[in-house]
This record gives C-alpha cells, sequence and structure tokens, in this order.
C-alpha cells in the first residue's frame, strides 16, 4: 500500500517550505497580529493562497480550488516551524463561509475582502442574559420602521465588542412567531447611534467579553443576510464554523510543540522533565488525543469535497474535544514548570510571558462559551447517536 502523496504534493510541500524559509522572519507574534506587522503578514500569506485558500479572488481570498492534501501540507508546515497561519476571529471563521453561502453579491463584496484583511473587525450579537444555552429564547427586537430597522435590547458575553467595527447579530423581529421562526440576523456598524458597550472582566484578568445595549439604534432594511424570519437558519449555519474554530488542531499542536519543548530544558531534582517517566507517559496520552483531534479534523476537510461523505457525528465533536483538549494542555505545561508554573502577571519567573496560565484560565472559560461540554455532549448524544433525549422538566 502505497501511503505517499504523490509528486505533485511532494513539490508543493516544497514550495510551501521555500515560502517559509524566505518569509519566515516576518511572522508576527500573536499579540501583535491586530498592529501593522501582522496586517502586513496577513497580506502576504493571503497573495500567496496560506489563508483564505478558497475564497474567489473577486471577494479578496487566493481562488484555489480546494484539496485537502494541500491544506494539510500547508497546516503541517506551518505548525512544523511554529509560524503564525495569520488572523482567525468571528468575522473571518464564522461570518465569511456564511456569506460566501448565504449573502448577497452587494454584501460580498463589501464585507469579505476587508474581513479577511483584517481591516474590519466583527463581532456577535446572539447570547442576551434570558437567551444563552436557548438562544432561540432572544428578546432583542428589530421593528421596521420605513427604510431602517428599529433594534432595542441586550446581548452579553459579546467577545471583542469593544474592538469591533461591525457586529452580526439575531434580533426578534417576527415577535408572534414561533421562537425559531421569528428571527432575523442583521449586519450593522458598531458606531451607529444608541449602542453602549460595557466590558465585562474574566478570569484571565482581561475584559474579552462585554455587555452590548441597544436603545433606538437603526439599521438599513437591506443589511440582513437570508430572509425576514429565517435568521434561525443562518445562526446555525454560523454556529457551526464557531464550533469549529474555537480550538483548531493546528493550535493544539504548536502547544504540544511547547510543550515538548519545556519538558526538554525544565528540570526536575537536576534532571529534565522528559526523562521522568510519570511525565512521559502523560505526555504520550496528549499525543494520541492530538493525533486524534488532527485526524478528525481530515474527515471533516474531505467531507466538504466528497459531498457524499456522512461527517455529521465528526463535527459535533469538534468544540468539545477541541476545547478540553487544550484545557488540559495548557494544565500539563503548568505541571511541568511545578511551582513555577503558579507565578502569574508580573512574575520574573514566568516562561513564555505567562501564556501557559493565561490560555489555561481562558480555556476554561471557552469549555462554558459557544455551547457548554454539558449542552455539546446532549447534542452528540441525540443528533449524533440518536440516544432519547433529554427529559424536559415540567412548567409548573
Amino acid at each position: 500500500m502505497d501511503l505517499s502523496y504523490g509528486s505533485e504534493y511532494s513539490d508543493f510541500r516544497e514550495e510551501v517550505r521555500g515560502f517559509i524559509a524566505a518569509h519566515q522572519d516576518k511572522s508576527p507574534s500573536q499579540a501583535s497580529m491586530r498592529g501593522a506587522e501582522g496586517l502586513a503578514w496577513q497580506k502576504l500569506l493571503l497573495d500567496n493562497g496560506y489563508h483564505s485558500r478558497t475564497v474567489p479572488k473577486a471577494y479578496g481570498g487566493f481562488g484555489a480550488e480546494p484539496d485537502i492534501l494541500k491544506s494539510r501540507i500547508i497546516s503541517e508546515e506551518f505548525s512544523a516551524a511554529q509560524l503564525s497561519t495569520g488572523l482567525g476571529g468571528q468575522g473571518i471563521s464564522m461570518l465569511t463561509p456564511v456569506l460566501l453561502e448565504m449573502g448577497t453579491e452587494a454584501q460580498k463584496l463589501q464585507f469579505i475582502k476587508p474581513t479577511i484583511m483584517g481591516e474590519m473587525i466583527w463581532c456577535q450579537g446572539y447570547s442576551e442574559p434570558g437567551a444563552g444555552s436557548d438562544l432561540a429564547s432572544l428578546t432583542t427586537k428589530a421593528e421596521l420602521d420605513g427604510d431602517d430597522w428599529v433594534i432595542n435590547g441586550q446581548k452579553i458575553w459579546t467577545s471583542t465588542a469593544q474592538l469591533a467595527d461591525w457586529i452580526f447579530c439575531l434580533v426578534r423581529t417576527e415577535p408572534e412567531a414561533p421562537k425559531h421562526q421569528g428571527i432575523s440576523f442583521l449586519l450593522f456598524s458598531m458606531d451607529t447611534p444608541g449602542i453602549e458597550i460595557r466590558p465585562l472582566v474574566d478570569m484571565t484578568g482581561d475584559a474579552n467579553f462585554n455587555e452590548v445595549f441597544f436603545t433606538d439604534v437603526r439599521v438599513p432594511k437591506d443589511q440582513i443576510v437570508g430572509r425576514r424570519g429565517q435568521g434561525w437558519q443562518v445562526a446555525n449555519a454560523i454556529l457551526g464554523h464557531e464550533r469549529g474554530s474555537l480550538a483548531p488542531p493546528d493550535a493544539a499542536e504548536n502547544r504540544l510543540k511547547g510543550i515538548i519543548k519545556l519538558m526538554e530544558t525544565e528540570t526536575i531534582d537536576g534532571h529534565r522533565v522528559m526523562d521522568s517517566p510519570v511525565f512521559r507517559d502523560r505526555l504520550m496520552k496528549l499525543q494520541g488525543q492530538v493525533l486524534a483531534m488532527r485526524c478528525n479534523d481530515m474527515r471533516l476537510l474531505s467531507a466538504r469535497i466528497n459531498k457524499g461523505q456522512d461527517a455529521r457525528l465528526a463535527g459535533m465533536i469538534v468544540k468539545l474535544q477541541g476545547t478540553e483538549l487544550r484545557h488540559e494542555l495548557e494544565g500539563f505545561a503548568i505541571d511541568v514548570l511545578g511551582e513555577i508554573g503558579l507565578a502569574y502577571e508580573d512574575n520574573p519567573y514566568l516562561r513564555g510571558n505567562g501564556s501557559w496560565q493565561y490560555q489555561y484560565m481562558y480555556f476554561l472559560g471557552l469549555i462554558i462559551g459557544g455551547g457548554t461540554s454539558q449542552i455539546q455532549k446532549n447534542i452528540i448524544g441525540e443528533r449524533g447517536l440518536d440516544l432519547p433525549r433529554e427529559p424536559k422538566v415540567a412548567k409548573v
């Protein structure tokens, strides 16, 4: 059995390696991805087909045909070199693919290019104080007044709202319709009068979330994706992309490589951590989980091209597997560091600028955000494995 990719893909791998060798000094740190250095790197990746590879050229992408092996090679080589794979975020990972599928031509031309270039930052207006796991219970309303929607209500846990230029937002436009059928999906600028943002500090110590209040916010009526009252279908498409983007396998592989470096340099009683059988055993178990995550990702890539494949269950496990594995990886790194692993913020003994501790807390939050692990297990059991549905408690 020949498991090699073949000469075409060997040549492509050399092409990717050549790009990395020529440009790896330009790769920015994660902290500077939104600055001039990061935006220049993003453009370089776009121009060479290493980001938004299959987005049509008319909308700012590279315009390549889908090819799972080339996508796999790019991921492998960038991961091996520990280079930034470019910008992500809600606009790029979630909104762009949905606009390509469901947006109007005018919306694609207006929004996709500046979004993937990093010039337009987006936030997601979904959760509300009374509508989290049961998102369809949302009450933020939009009423048509002439050529504008007038929006009133509140969103919560809105990531990057304090930085965003635009928001994609679920609003109730048909209050008398069944809750899943009376929702619309609107796009509007965060500079629109009537929007108030209040940051929420999370357990990392940063304000990664926000409350957002809307008071008589006027939005042009054509800034709607899909038809009026059909926003739930758009929302579900977005959620599928969100759950796949919260903990990608490339990032997990990079963190695993970082842990291996730590184990080769940190010591316990004068001996390398890597020489401890207990720690090596834990490392091997995590390597197996990362490999399984990678293989599942390849299954999903394959299903996008081979439309006859049923990869629904494979897609359902991504968010649960990815966020819990990242939290476990960061926690293992803290154990490797021993007492130094308890350091935080401005402690002079920090390793990696404190990223292990920060990401440990961050992914503990992501186990909850974007659909809790408990909700994900229900989805997997009920929709993926056809198990009996969870009984509903009767209302008193």
